[in-house]
């Protein structure tokens, strides 16, 4: 466990150092330094990482700095993840359109970085939004235990897990359309799939052939509408 951590802390120590020697040869004022400082104190600073690294995304800024794609640039740039790079973005736009509120200087300079809210726990709140088993209730409690209670990202997922399995149970004709829609999916997957063999394969005649492409289609719109 000791030996464990102690290569981890040196990964960070070798991270952070390859971040503090891009910085030596950019301007401090550059938004290109100004992101490599804000991966630097990503603890406090994520929702401005992810601002910077929002603007870098959408205007591909990185081919300006030499770098082909965004994945190549968060992972030799900053030492991220596309996926981590991906969340952090995401979760200050959210914050930007749908609670630009907790994006103020005001909110930040009151808040120790021990309450700002992790990258993590935002994201989940971004996912629920879009949730429709979710309503505006459930919306508003778990927003206020990100943003007021400071709770755990994975306590968090636990606890929005367990709701959105009640609110099933409570809707139990929803559930069931839902297991009647994959169900339908499942089938017309399989339906696809044996109309190629057949027509590879010529295992059947070419009318039956033409009536399973009917009955594909058929199929395809009741799951559609």
């Amino acid at each position: 466990m000791e030996s464990s951590r102690k290569i981890m802390d040196e990964q960070k120590t070798k991270s952070l150092r390859n971040i503090e020697e891009k910085m030596e040869g950019l301007d401090s004022g550059s938004l290109r330094y100004h992101i490599l400082e804000s991966a630097k104190n990503f603890k406090s600073s994520w929702i401005e990482l992810g601002r910077s690294l929002y603007s870098v995304w959408k205007d591909k800024l990185y081919k300006e700095w030499g770098y082909v794609n965004f994945d190549i640039y968060v992972s030799r740039e900053i030492g991220i993840r596309k996926q981590t790079a991906m969340k952090l973005l995401k979760s200050y736009y959210f914050l930007e359109k749908e609670e630009p509120q907790y994006l103020k200087s005001d909110y930040a300079q009151e808040s120790r970085a021990a309450n700002i809210p992790s990258y993590e726990s935002v994201d989940i709140l971004r996912q629920a939004k879009n949730k429709k088993v979710l309503d505006e209730d459930d919306y508003k409690n778990l927003k206020k235990e990100i943003f007021e209670k400071g709770r755990d990202a994975q306590e968090l997922k636990k606890n929005l897990g367990v709701i959105i399995r009640q609110r099933q149970e409570l809707d139990p004709e929803e559930a069931r359309e839902k297991r009647k829609l994959a169900l339908a999916r499942r089938i017309l997957g399989q339906l696809r799939m044996l109309k190629q063999e057949a027509e590879v394969l010529k295992m059947l005649p070419m009318p039956l052939i033409k009536e399973l492409d009917v009955l594909i289609k058929k199929i395809d719109a009741e799951i559609a509408g």
